[in-house]
């Protein structure tokens, strides 16, 4: 299996990913952007603010996607893979292009090879400006609820677009009901 939690930022996926690794000790656990060496140096300027242009910040999460293909993904398909983020976030975060068009390069990124199971974590706006108000937000974070809200509703259609196997969960679940439901979407 190749699963991914994705979310809108402060959608609990840090904290279902820490059950997930108590379940499944033998999974190979990473992250998109930032889970190959150069991959750490592009997130960092992503989020960092450092492309002043929204087509460069989208590239340079596509060189972290096909580096994160051949250096993790591919090595390990035999295996269980569980990524924080996919191209599911990659596509819906890139909300500066058509989603075909973006759909088109990150199947290019990832040599056509996409998760097998997707956990997408759904926010309320109301659920949403509460948790951003309890942290110090990012770049991304600092656009504001109504671009975070705009990026979950393009990661429901890239998921429809893909066609990727997935279940939608409220955020706002208890801690335990939201791991029970992940629980019986991989163990079908």
């Amino acid at each position: 299996m190749y699963v991914v939690i994705e979310g809108i930022d402060t959608a609990g996926k840090s904290t279902q990913l820490d059950l997930l690794q108590k379940k499944f000790k033998d999974a190979i656990f990473t992250k998109e952007p930032g889970g190959t060496q150069l991959g750490v140096k592009l997130r960092a300027m992503a989020l960092g603010g450092e492309a002043k242009s929204k087509i460069a910040e989208m590239f340079l999460f596509l060189a972290d996607r096909a580096e994160h293909i051949e250096e993790v993904i591919k090595p390990n398909i035999n295996n269980t893979i569980i990524s924080d983020r996919s191209v599911i976030s990659g596509i819906a975060y890139a909300s500066q292009l058509d989603i075909d068009k973006l759909v088109d390069l990150n199947l290019i990124a990832t040599e056509n090879i996409l998760p097998s199971h997707v956990i997408l974590l759904e926010l309320t706006p109301e659920e949403l400006k509460f948790r951003l108000s309890q942290k110090e937000n990012d770049s991304i974070e600092l656009r504001g609820i109504d671009y975070l809200i705009n990026i979950q509703n393009r990661m429901k259609i890239t998921l429809e677009k893909l066609n990727i196997n997935y279940i939608a969960i409220d955020a706002s679940l208890k801690i335990e009901e939201i791991e029970k439901k992940i629980e019986d979407f991989l163990n079908v």
